[in-house]
């Protein structure tokens, strides 16, 4: 029912954001693998609330725990079950929305299709779930260790502050200079001021995160309904917030001619390679071995603490203060989502391709 992303490599979570914790169960993940806790906080160090002053204030260690799966550091085979508990909930600052809709929020189309909601933190609609896509993703980045799959996530826009296009592959460690997560530290200067500026106006600002992926071999994806870049779209658009997805030349390319967008073929280092990259890596959905890259456009926070206009559940027009700790931006801890989300979906076509193409291969 919605809860569940995947087809061989398949995760199912759970969990609210004021509830005992978030889960999720990952099936399908190869046996043998080594893994450990270790292996998996890293990731959510880097998403966890309350790391720098561009963020919510909750303070959460979000400790991850394997409850089932591996035995003597290494996979089974079987489901891995992760559980991150909540520690820092504080449920009395949602009172007043047990009643009043938030704008652009979840709580209206929750309460009518379901008929209840947790009204405590959006319940199962905050993106304190994406806890569970972190958790899992770290194992699948892992499993891309194998082919030496290289993703590289970060901010280019905040608001209308844009980065430079950058032609290098940033390195983890230039991402991570700053709390912005924009490697140009000339642009992630002024993209961390106009995010301070927003809350301290108690509003939000959204913008845009690319994610680059090299080093990617020729061959994952599938035709029709499987294309490789229609799981990545279905990947970001499942994230909370965001609101838009393009890959290679997106909607700029469709303002050239056929004869200027055409990446044309040549052989270079002995291999089939393409003059341009307006393709973004992918053709027929499928892998051609350049660089796979897109956005994700994510939409201002919801929250903001200023007085709006709204309706109750009794359908009374009235007004509502945003409460409770929110980011004022949520494009700096959006980066490992994405990153996340895109080593799920490469692993998932990775096992695809491997099972239907190279299953009869004699090397395999």
């Amino acid at each position: 029912m919605g809860n569940s992303f995947g087809t061989l490599l398949r995760i199912s979570s759970w969990g609210e954001s004021h509830g005992g914790g978030i889960g999720v169960v990952i099936d399908g993940c190869p046996p043998k693998l080594e893994l450990d806790e270790s292996d998996i906080q890293p990731y959510l160090d880097r998403r966890r609330p309350g790391q720098s002053k561009l963020t919510t204030p909750r303070d959460e260690a979000d400790m991850v725990e394997i409850l089932s799966g591996t035995f003597e550091g290494k996979t089974l085979g079987t489901p891995i079950a992760l559980l991150v508990r909540n520690k820092d909930a504080r449920p009395q600052a949602y009172e007043e929305m047990k009643t009043k809709f938030r704008p652009s929020h979840a709580d209206f189309t929750y309460q009518t299709k379901y008929g209840i909601r947790n009204h405590e933190g959006g319940g199962r609609s905050s993106a304190r779930e994406t806890i569970a896509r972190v958790a899992a993703g770290a194992i699948a980045q892992k499993i891309l260790t194998f082919d030496d799959v290289q993703i590289s996530t970060y901010v280019e826009r905040i608001h209308n502050i844009s980065c430079p296009e950058i032609n290098s592959v940033p390195t983890l460690s230039e991402i991570e200079a700053s709390p912005t997560r924009c490697p140009h530290p000339e642009t992630a200067a002024k993209m961390e001021a106009r995010i301070l500026e927003a809350r301290k106006d108690g509003d939000s600002v959204g913008g845009s995160i690319i994610c680059r992926v090299n080093r990617l071999p020729v061959g994952w994806g599938a035709p029709v309904f499987d294309r490789l870049e229609a799981d990545l779209a279905k990947a970001m658009m499942s994230l909370p917030a965001t609101k838009g997805f393009e890959i290679g030349s997106g909607f700029d390319g469709t303002y050239l001619k056929g004869s200027e967008h055409n990446d044309l073929f040549e052989i270079r280092n002995d291999a089939v390679r393409t003059k341009s990259n307006r393709s973004g890596g992918v053709q027929g959905g499928i892998s051609n071995g350049e660089e796979l890259y897109f956005r994700v456009a994510f939409k201002p926070t919801a929250t903001v603490l200023q007085n709006q206009r709204t309706v109750d559940e009794n359908g009374n027009e009235t007004e509502l203060m945003g409460r409770g700790r929110h980011d004022p931006c949520v494009l700096p801890r959006a980066v490992p989502i994405v990153e996340a989300m895109t080593a799920l979906v490469l692993v998932d076509h990775r096992m695809r391709h491997h099972a239907q193409c190279l299953s009869l291969s004699s090397n395999e």
